[in-house]
């Protein structure tokens, strides 16, 4: 047994020798935690690491990721030990911090600390909603737990505290978090910095509390995760741990936190686990412990698949239905037959309207907004709300935790299962970038509703006008930003949302806009002609959102002269259409203006001349905020 987990240590420390770069401490300290996890209380099959009743692991700190690859080579999920060579290597399978899709096994994308934590309270949500879905007496078709790993870093960050807040309301008893308690950070001591009584914080978020005086005492480790299953509450384990447990001469130290042990100090820890073996060499006993031990995860599972094949006998619409909703199968509403399209509306109450529309028409549409849902326009009508006392319900109150909010979110999508939203005002999007991020570093399909999308907020002044969140969204590779111009392109918004991979931000307006004439399901293509008079092109004018009409107004008034309108509700979409498609639309040689409520950077790409916002807001009535700051048909004509 001792060998086993040392075989954790040594391999997760030669990896980083080999890269000479990485972080020794967690994996040498946590070994024990994590082994005693794998192997004694956690269900998880290698042979199916996408078995949707596994329990779902998160290292949430996720710079010890060498021990998770040691992990997941140990079990056999697919790395082999020239993989753990290649450790933080370009291209290899073993990144710096471990990324969903590119290693099996790894379930979220972590790293930037307390993410992975808030991801677990999502992934409990979603285990606990369609447990109440799908589960029939006898038949605990969904019945798993969600264990994360976290270290002092994770409590530290703000996030935390969000998130398990909520999971604490929520009554999330399938959350176990084990704290990697080594009261080491890179500076030091935590007492630098980091003083609070954990446990106490925790039950009062309403946490079941359990401590473990040694990070070696397996039993201990085991009878705590097994009582930690049997609360109906979420349980964190506190493990008092020694950092670098093992290297000679630097455990303890916050030097062994980010650095590498050196061949020296691997070679002593290495005489003292009476590890005779060369470099990335495992004994032939913890090969075969660890073979054995995969078989019998193997065939526990297997009981699962017994129940799963009586469930589909019994309850065959059932199984179909949970099937489809992790398959990623939607239904979508026709485009082409919206009956409210003439509508002048806020597009914030379309994108209300859509919201309900799929509600009805996919019963896995789940989601809500960071307090704000009457503003998000983020409720759907007549279903319950996510409660402990009613699982069953899809509409989630995340709470004025915008933070959390975004990474619970994505936890949900990594989950499977369910088509996840949530809603705040575009301002706050800051709040929520490094979640927004990490949705689209792992291309998962969460859907992000920002609105009050401009200086159209009007009186609540520039603390709550975005001025610069559009081009911060838009510079994130991999994330679709849509701002429709009325209610046409914001269920085009929605209907590409629901149809394509990866994350989308649909930006909506506070203020009512009225319906253009030749909105259509064109704005599927990212940017379109919405207005133009015949004969030859004098000019063309870009706008987004509110500003559309603005511009076809300014059109309409220079009446010797043929202007075109390119609505560009998503650029990003328009840069995936084809080239001819493209310079059809924003033909080359012509003058071109963009007009965005909005920071100008980045038009310059299509548009030789901006009218945007250099500089915040103000409160004052909309109306008189765009007259001051330039957006009007007279600023527009007299750049042609």
């Amino acid at each position: 047994m001792k060998n086993s987990i040392n075989a954790i240590k040594v391999l997760s420390a030669e990896a980083v020798q080999s890269a000479n770069s990485g972080h020794p401490g967690l994996p040498l300290g946590a070994a024990t935690m994590a082994f005693t996890l794998w192997d004694r209380v956690m269900n998880h099959n290698p042979d199916k690491p996408n078995w949707i009743n596994r329990d779902r692991f998160v290292l949430s700190a996720g710079h010890g990721s060498a021990m998770l690859y040691s992990l997941l080579y140990l079990y056999g999920y697919g790395l082999e030990l020239d993989d753990l060579k290649q450790f933080r290597q370009f291209d290899s399978k073993t990144p710096g911090h471990p990324e969903y899709k590119h290693t099996i096994g790894v379930e979220t994308t972590t790293g930037p600390l307390a993410q992975g934590f808030a991801n677990g309270v999502g992934m409990a949500m979603a285990e606990k909603h369609l447990a109440s879905i799908f589960n029939k007496p006898g038949s605990q078709i969904i019945n798993h737990n969600t264990y994360v790993i976290v270290g002092d870093g994770c409590l530290m960050e703000g996030l935390s505290y969000e998130a398990a807040s909520l999971a604490g309301t929520l009554g999330l008893d399938k959350l176990i978090v084990l704290y990697d308690s080594n009261s080491i950070t890179i500076e030091g001591s935590t007492e630098l910095a980091f003083t609070e009584n954990v446990a106490m914080r925790f039950e009062a978020m309403n946490w079941d509390v359990h401590h473990v005086a040694d990070g070696n005492d397996i039993p201990s480790i085991e009878e705590a995760l097994n009582k930690s299953k049997k609360t109906d509450r979420p349980s964190i384990i506190i493990v008092t741990t020694i950092i670098g447990d093992g290297a000679p001469g630097k455990s303890g130290s916050h030097e062994v936190h980010g650095s590498p042990l050196g061949d020296d100090t691997i070679r002593e820890m290495k005489k003292n686990f009476n590890w005779s073996e060369g470099s990335f060499t495992i004994p032939d006993e913890v090969v075969e412990y660890y073979k054995t031990s995969r078989e019998r995860l193997i065939l526990n599972s297997n009981k699962w698949q017994d129940l799963w094949s009586d469930y589909v006998e019994t309850y065959p619409e059932l199984a179909l239905q949970l099937e489809n909703w992790f398959s990623g199968h939607v239904s979508i509403y026709d485009l082409d037959d919206m009956k409210n399209k003439e509508k002048t509306t806020a597009t914030r109450n379309v994108s209300g309207e859509a919201i309900n529309l799929l509600a009805v028409l996919n019963d896995n549409f789940f989601g809500g907004s960071a307090d704000l849902s009457p503003s998000n326009k983020t409720h759907m009508n007549y279903i319950d709300s996510f409660f402990k006392e009613s699982p069953q319900g899809r509409n989630v109150h995340f709470g004025v935790r915008e933070h959390a909010m975004g990474a619970i979110m994505n936890g949900i999508a990594l989950h499977g299962g369910l088509e996840v939203f949530g809603g705040t005002f575009l301002v706050f999007s800051d709040y929520m970038k490094p979640a927004i991020r990490l949705a689209a570093l792992m291309q998962i399909n969460t859907t992000f509703v920002f609105t009050h999308d401009s200086i159209g907020v009007g009186e609540d002044g520039p603390t709550h006008q975005p001025i610069e969140h559009l081009w911060m969204l838009r510079s994130i590779p991999g994330l679709t930003v849509y701002r429709p111009a009325d209610y046409m392109e914001t269920m085009a918004a929605w209907y590409s949302a629901m149809l394509n991979q990866g994350p989308y931000a649909i930006i909506a307006s506070r203020q009512n806009l009225e319906p253009l004439k030749k909105s259509s399901s064109e704005a599927l293509k990212g940017g379109y002609i919405v207005y133009e008079k015949k004969g030859k092109l004098d000019g063309v004018i870009i706008a987004t959102g509110s500003e559309v009409k603005l511009a076809i107004d300014a059109a309409k008034e220079m009446t010797e002269k043929n202007i075109r309108v390119v609505s560009m509700p998503s650029l990003e979409v328009f840069e995936s259409q084809d080239e001819s498609y493209r310079n059809t639309i924003l033909p080359k040689g012509v003058k071109t203006i963009a007009v965005e409520a909005g920071s100008p950077h980045g038009w310059y790409k299509y548009a030789s001349e901006v009218i945007g916002m250099t500089s915040f807001g103000a409160s004052a009535p909309a109306g008189e905020l765009f007259e001051h700051f330039g957006f009007t048909t007279e600023n527009i004509i007299k750049r042609f």
